[in-house]
């Protein structure tokens, strides 16, 4: 099988995406409109050839430079797992002849308002929602849906530019802030903890599922510096608690016909118990989440995608046997780091139980907190025991310090 990756290294984790189409026995493409030369290493050692395009987002003529590729000739099938790729892979498809999910079913993906009226007519709870492209469409929406509100891009990922107004000061406050965002969603806010739903599919067939933990909510976590966000990937899927949910992800993935690849859905579970549906990508999470599913399943989601592609389903049984936790650091101050605290005695205390650190170095700046969910660093750890597994990762919450100053 001959696959085109689009953007083959970027976001990082698609470099792993990459070489696990090659290790499965595909024959990798690349497309991108950056030099080869930049990939990633592991992405470049694992693409049989590559197109550099002079803009990649200029959909017509990517088209056409792809077609007159010769490389491309007898290409199988076009993979994309970055959101903003996500037309451009079903422009190409159609536009080559190619299987996979065409422009109108990669749009409910994208636009989170066509997104939720899919659902809405498949009887699925979502929150009550208006699009918006003018400041008083925006102010409209709140009135009609009342406040608290949740306002955010129409197709946004990762948090980026979402904010809750609890009045209409704080409103007005917001509206000053994403003037550079051409349309919104306003949303009801629901008040619950938040969690994933995310799955492998082949034709429409879901061959894994994962449900992650966020602790706190992503907006929570964007809107604090202090925190120290966590995602848990959960070990046991059929506590009663997250039923309605991975039940409602099921019936969103048939509602929006998805076919193969990879789906990171959002909900929340209200302090009542109702499941309620926040929002859909037909790609995987970012932020890590990959290692955490892997870390809990003690195997390897990438070649698991990979294998749904090349051979319709992955080949492997995914058991499910820890809970695996991605703590997110921050350090306190500005600059670049000067100390860093409670390390030893955390590392000498979990022991086999800690398995990543990837900490900023002494002497590094600090990155800028709003504009990364990696934050200036991150620990993972796993356990069996989900009580053990949280009471680790609340450890490394508060008192694993990074310190930094000019």
């Amino acid at each position: 099988m001959q696959v085109l990756m689009i953007s083959p290294g970027y976001p990082p984790e698609m470099a792993l995406f990459t070489r696990a189409l090659a290790q499965t026995g595909a024959r990798v493409l690349g497309l991108g409109d950056g030099p080869a030369g930049g990939l990633d290493p592991v992405a470049r050692a694992s693409l049989s050839d590559y197109l550099q395009v002079k803009n990649l987002w200029d959909e017509a003529a990517t088209v056409e430079a792809v077609r007159r590729w010769p490389a491309a000739r007898g290409l199988d099938r076009v993979e994309c797992l970055w959101e903003p790729g996500v037309i451009l892979a079903a422009r190409l498809r159609q536009g080559l002849g190619l299987p996979g999910q065409d422009v109108a079913h990669a749009i409910p993906f994208r636009d989170k308002e066509v997104m939720k009226q899919v659902l809405d007519r498949a009887g699925i709870r979502t929150p009550r929602h208006v699009r918006a492209h003018t400041e008083s469409e925006v102010r409209a929406g709140a009135e009609a849906i009342g406040f608290p509100i949740i306002v955010k891009p129409i197709a946004g990922a990762g948090s980026a530019d979402t904010y809750r107004c609890d009045d209409q000061a704080a409103l007005e406050a917001v509206l000053l802030r994403i003037r550079h965002v051409p349309e919104v969603s306003v949303e009801e806010f629901i008040d619950g903890e938040e969690f994933t739903f995310d799955t492998i599919c082949t034709e429409g067939r879901i061959q894994f599922e994962n449900v992650s933990w966020y602790r706190p909510r992503p907006l929570v976590a964007r809107q604090n510096e202090w925190v120290s966000s966590q995602t848990i990937a959960l070990k046991d899927l059929s506590a009663p608690h997250l039923k309605g949910g991975i039940e409602m992800g099921r019936k969103a993935i048939q509602a929006l016909e998805f076919g193969t690849g990879f789906t990171h859905m959002e909900w929340y579970l209200t302090a009542k118990g109702e499941a309620v549906f926040g929002e859909i990508g037909g790609r995987p999470p970012g932020a890590r989440s990959t290692d955490i599913m892997n870390f809990c399943c003690d195997d390897d989601v990438f070649a698991g995608w990979a294998e749904a592609v090349v051979h319709g389903g992955p080949r492997r049984p995914f058991r499910r046997q820890y809970n695996a936790s991605i703590i997110f650091k921050r350090a306190q101050g500005q600059g670049r780091i000067r100390q860093i605290e409670g390390a030893e005695r955390l590392r000498r205390e979990f022991g086999r139980w800690l398995l990543v650190e990837e900490l900023l170095p002494i002497g590094a700046q600090r990155r800028n907190w709003l504009q990364t969910l990696l934050s200036d660093g991150w620990w993972t750890l796993r356990h069996p025991d989900l009580a053990t597994c949280v009471a680790m990762s609340d450890r490394v919450g508060t008192e694993l310090k990074l310190y930094a100053s000019p």
